[in-house]
């Protein structure tokens, strides 16, 4: 059985907090695990807008329907009338009822989305699309714990651009329209940038896309990376498989292990190619732009994980724009003939329906242990010092705690974090904290807590006596943890626990997003609580890297492409720098005075690839940045995207010695020639 279902199968406590909402799936009890298959949008899918008025969804609506995206109206709370021609209704459940709507896509602020997102799963809309980034953690795990008493919704991201299927010309979210084609590659990616990149390959490469979904980049997404698979495997439309992947989580091992499953029991499988940002940024206590692009304790690293789908069987390249040649050259192997009808491809054997698998069939199958890597210490954003942590733990649940590490092999880790694969909270447990291969994770359910979880599997595995008294000092810690984890929302919770019983050596780490977007926790958000990384400032993500050897600085829009950016400069990059995805001139100005006021930098490497982000702004961007900063080094610009030509035309016509270049690899010839 995979981890996945195994870790649910938990009794829960009789008492359930207020705030716990569950909605009834109908009398036979099926899953969320049902749901995938309502992933498969088209020409056919009715789609509704929340948040229909406002200015982005109305920009986005007008330009989706100009493509040929079916969109028959939307929802604005207690409105009514028609916006854009079409009909503006006050509630969810009414546009349901008078609508029809097979999918929703939201466009509301981060602190109204989780609440748009349930009055979705209330109303049964098959999809929900939410794009919305810096959602709080914990309302998105009180949104999984709902999402899991159903079977009739399925939701994509947050924090991703969406789904579009390029063939029936149906888009809910922000993607650039003009990089699609219809076509034959399916694609899966946790980053939006990277994503783009890949379908312009494709695009390129003469191949054109079938269905797209940014699985988008938190912590525990609505939809994962097998699940996509399980849908790209029966699509007809697709032939081939791009899968895009980064740091943070398991899901690319379990894609592996999916992968070779599906592999083994296919004469002609889909070829599929993949790509996992990271290698070469992964910063103990920081987060690489995305909020789930960073390592809880027993995680694997960017490496590991593409070591695992290669062995799967899955080709890998350095950067995106590699992947339309690749796939176009595995296509054309002789093995796939045109579709008649279709602008695809298909397998020429006869009895490829009779060996695909029932869908999901691969999830559930249990990782070894062996696999775990390293464990790698970082934050959501606030990581607080040891003295804050032992004060923080004493001062909300009256339980001491030494901030002081103890002598090696003193103690047992244990902890409450994030099981990303069952989308829940879990006590996190090793019996030696210095061997990441003993960590072991015990998920529970987010509305119930942790109180009726079973400790006897717990304490075997901290080898520890089951005695009366470990079994009370077992129980008291974890309460004092799991207080402190909802009461402050946390995201990763450890410390360390000797024979006696006595806590040492915490490590707390707090999601910013419940401040940044909903203002809870003021206090611990605080100067006094600063967190243990450089600041960011105008929504921009900048990490110094370590090292004086580098000479190159990046900037780059979209958390992905920065560290493939990164990866691909193999250790010369100065920084990571996220401009984010509503970059502006004023970003990048900002971002070259963070970048120049490194002194190992002699060159500076702008790489955009535009989706919301246009590529002749930021042109302006870097031309400003000339004027008032006082660029003194020299600038490789390659722009890609919405507006690439136009802003290729505003960097060559300046004068001012900038370097413009389309192709990638290109690019970074030159600026590591440059960089000498």
């Amino acid at each position: 059985m995979h981890r996945c279902a195994r870790l649910r199968s938990h009794a829960h406590p009789a008492s359930t907090p207020a705030y716990a909402r569950r909605f009834s799936a109908g009398p036979r009890r099926q899953s969320y695990a049902d749901t995938p298959p309502n992933l498969r949008i088209g020409k056919h899918t009715r789609v509704i807008f929340q948040g229909f008025t406002g200015k982005q969804a109305t920009a986005n609506a007008a330009e989706s329907l100009a493509w040929g995206t079916k969109i028959v109206g939307g929802v604005k709370p207690g409105g009514s009338g028609e916006h854009l021609g079409l009909p503006v209704l006050p509630t969810v459940r009414k546009a349901v009822e008078l609508l029809k709507p097979d999918a929703t896509a939201i466009y509301v602020a981060a602190h109204q989305a989780p609440g748009a997102i349930e009055e979705a799963i209330e109303a049964e809309v098959p999809l929900i699309v939410a794009v919305a980034e810096h959602i709080p953690l914990h309302d998105m795990l009180r949104i999984h714990s709902i999402l899991k008493t159903q079977s009739k919704s399925r939701l994509v991201g947050p924090n991703s651009p969406g789904i579009i299927s390029a063939v029936g010309k149906c888009r809910i979210g922000f993607q650039p329209l003009p990089c699609f084609s219809p076509g034959r590659v399916g694609i899966i990616a946790k980053s939006g940038t990277l994503s783009y990149e890949t379908v312009a390959s494709t695009t390129r490469a003469g191949l054109g896309q079938s269905l797209c979904i940014g699985v988008g980049g938190d912590i525990v997404p609505g939809t994962d990376l097998c699940e996509v698979l399980s849908v790209l495997e029966h699509d007809e439309d697709t032939d081939a498989i791009a899968l895009i992947g980064e740091i943070g989580g398991f899901g690319e091992l379990d894609a592996a292990d999916w992968i070779r499953d599906y592999r083994s029991q296919l004469s002609l499988p889909k070829p599929i190619v993949g790509l996992v940002a990271g290698t070469m940024s992964e910063v103990p206590n920081q987060v690489m732009g995305h909020a789930g692009a960073f390592t809880i304790p027993g995680e694997p690293n960017a490496q590991e994980k593409i070591d695992a789908l290669s062995r799967a069987g899955v080709t890998i390249v350095s950067h995106p724009s590699k992947i339309g040649d690749v796939l176009k050259s595995q296509l054309s192997s002789g093995a796939w003939t045109k579709r008649p009808g279709s602008g695809s491809g298909s397998p020429s054997s006869p009895n490829t329906s009779q060996q695909h698998r029932q869908m999901s069939a691969a999830l559930y199958r249990r990782r070894p242990s062996a696999r775990l890597p390293k464990p790698q210490q970082q934050t959501r954003n606030l990581h607080l010092t040891s003295d804050a942590a032992a004060a923080l733990l004493l001062s909300t649940t009256q339980t001491p705690c030494s901030p002081s590490a103890r002598p090696s092999g003193s103690g047992a880790l244990l902890g409450i974090t994030i099981d990303r694969t069952s989308r829940s909270p879990c006590v996190l447990a090793s019996p030696s904290p210095l061997d990441p291969r003993t960590i072991q994770r015990f998920p529970f359910d987010f509305t119930t807590g942790p109180s009726n979880l079973p400790l006897a599997p717990i304490v075997t595995h901290l080898q520890l006596p089951h005695s009366l008294s470990t079994l009370t000092t077992l129980r008291n810690t974890l309460t004092s943890l799991s207080t402190l984890f909802y009461t402050h929302e946390a995201c990763l919770l450890t410390v360390q626990l000797t024979p006696s019983g006595t806590l040492h050596s915490p490590s707390f780490h707090f999601d910013d997003a419940a401040f940044r977007s909903a203002g809870r926790h003021a206090p611990l958000h605080a100067p006094l609580h600063a967190p243990l990384t450089s600041p960011n400032s105008g929504g921009l993500v900048y990490h110094r890297l370590p090292g004086p050897h580098r000479k190159i600085g990046t900037l780059v829009n979209g958390a992905g492409l920065a560290m493939n950016t990164v990866d691909a400069l193999s250790g010369l990059a100065t920084n990571f720098l996220d401009t984010g995805g509503k970059a502006t001139s004023q970003t990048v100005k900002q971002s070259f005075e963070l970048i120049l006021a490194d002194p190992r930098v002699s060159v500076v490497f702008v790489n955009i690839f535009g989706g919301l982000t246009l590529g002749d702004m930021i042109a302006r961007g870097v031309l400003k940045a000339f004027e008032e900063v006082g660029v003194r080094v020299p600038v490789v610009v390659r722009i890609r995207g919405t507006r690439e030509k136009k802003g290729m035309e505003v960097i060559r016509g300046a004068g001012l010695g900038i370097e413009a270049y389309e192709d990638f690899e290109e690019a970074v010839r030159r600026v590591v020639d440059l960089a000498g």
